[in-house]
């Protein structure tokens, strides 16, 4: 009787481990990518992105006093990344795209538009195409979209 319920609790114990095990090791893994991309554009560490949000796989870092913005995207398959310096930036604002009947929007994106060039430069934040039609994932980036668009404009 001691016996199967000293096997029974050893395979729970397995049962809970391993999913646990492979959840906080995929963590650290992003957080070493996460840094390494921030190394790599930090420019031999003239940016400092101190301030740094991550939501639904996607990162967003910005360093208000040396003027530098970067968005990691890690929701496709190979990750996306965007770095900006905020010193070439005339302008910033927030593109909502809707194409559909209902009027749900199928893309939001920030739109970076250059001083001397006054090209726009776009970084995706959501597109329908890429996501199911997830409406708490539509919210969440188009608030989160809505939030950088204005520190951006802050640190312009």
């Amino acid at each position: 009787m001691d016996t199967s319920v000293t096997i029974i609790g050893l395979i729970i114990t397995v049962l809970i481990s391993i999913p646990l095990t492979l959840v906080f090791r995929s963590n650290i893994m992003n957080r070493t990518k996460i840094k390494e991309i921030k190394k790599q554009h930090s420019r031999n560490n003239h940016y400092n992105f101190e301030l740094t949000e991550t939501q639904n796989k996607k990162i967003l870092s910005i360093d208000q006093k040396n003027k530098g913005f970067l968005f990691i995207d890690f929701s496709y398959k190979k990750e996306d990344v965007y770095f900006v310096d905020l010193s070439n930036i005339l302008l910033c604002n927030l593109l909502e795209t809707t194409k559909s009947k209902l009027g749900t929007m199928d893309k939001v994106e920030i739109e970076l538009v250059h001083k001397n060039t006054m090209k726009k430069e776009m970084i995706p934040i959501y597109n329908i195409e890429n996501h199911y039609l997830d409406f708490n994932c539509l919210f969440e980036d188009h608030k989160l979209a809505k939030k950088w668009v204005s520190l951006i404009n802050e640190s312009l």
